[in-house]
């Protein structure tokens, strides 16, 4: 079964009037193909020369296992010298990913490769941060825990992403207390007799290729596979809605801290409950429908 997904828009480049009134204001995603052109970045950066300037940093890595009891929200499964995970990346598929990693911060240089664009939006700039993946490794489908505008720049080969709005959150098999979809779907192909609500659902997809923006508005899930390996930054601006702010607001200084401690406590059972509350509560939402 094919998910319901539209091509999400392309411009060459944008004004920042036309960015504000046609994207942010109505919460669209857009793909901005030249916003890079004039970067450093755009000429410098792929794998070599991110091994050239930080081979020797020791970085955290995520696998694509599913959740359990033994990690914390967002905690990393190992680590390796980022020189031996370039030449893991080069040399065949893996799993294994780098997830938000600041890397700015151990090499201050390569902030000297990009511009925070002048396109409407206020960012937040000390937290730009990189991620890393593999050849056909994915990104489980997610929303971000503070409802930021982001955008995202994509470098080194090419990746897939498929983006819902918040309007489609009870399509989704959204597990309780927690920012993720159910981790048995496989949203490149989904079994539409085990995940009927999928559907209904309506959402967007594209290929970003090396020096693509992507524009991804408040609390849009989005699933991402590396179609071959690669590596993308990402800025962000705050949320420009109130109700998202309060959610933000929730999810930082307790649910993540209420889950953590409801995996400590009731361990498997906890993760059995909400698997089983995601399905129960998205196939009683397509029932009202």
């Amino acid at each position: 079964m094919k998910l319901n997904l539209e091509q999400i828009p392309r411009v060459k480049t944008i004004t920042k009037e036309r960015f504000l009134k046609e994207y942010v204001l109505l919460q669209k995603p857009v793909v901005i193909e030249q916003l890079t052109r004039d970067w450093p970045a755009y000429q410098k950066w792929n794998l070599d020369y991110i091994n050239s300037v930080a081979g020797d940093k020791n970085v955290p890595l995520f696998d694509d296992i599913p959740i359990t009891t033994k990690y914390k929200f967002n905690e990393p499964h190992t680590q390796m010298r980022m020189s031996k995970y370039i030449d893991l990346l080069k040399s065949k598929p893996t799993n294994y990913r780098i997830f938000l990693y600041n890397l700015f911060k151990e090499v201050p240089t390569l902030q000297q490769d990009f511009y925070y664009p002048d396109i409407g939006l206020k960012f937040m700039k000390k937290l730009p941060m990189l991620f890393f993946g593999g050849q056909e490794s994915k990104v489980f489908m997610h929303h971000d825990i503070d409802y930021a505008n982001i955008l995202h720049f994509h470098f080194h080969g090419e990746k897939q992403c498929i983006l819902f709005p918040p309007s489609e959150t009870k399509y989704l098999y959204k597990l309780p207390h927690a920012l993720i979809a159910h981790q048995d779907i496989d949203f490149t192909n989904p079994d539409i007799e085990k995940w009927p609500a999928l559907q209904q659902a309506k959402g967007y997809i594209t290929n970003l290729k090396h020096g693509d923006t992507m524009y991804m508005p408040e609390g849009y899930w989005h699933h991402m596979t590396y179609i071959t390996a690669g590596f993308s930054m990402s800025i962000r601006s705050v949320t420009r809605n109130k109700i998202n702010f309060l959610k933000a607001v929730y999810n930082v200084f307790f649910m993540r801290y209420f889950d953590n401690f409801m995996r400590k406590v009731r361990k498997q059972k906890w993760i059995a409950y909400k698997n089983a509350a995601a399905i129960r509560k998205t196939h009683q939402n397509i029932k009202n429908c």
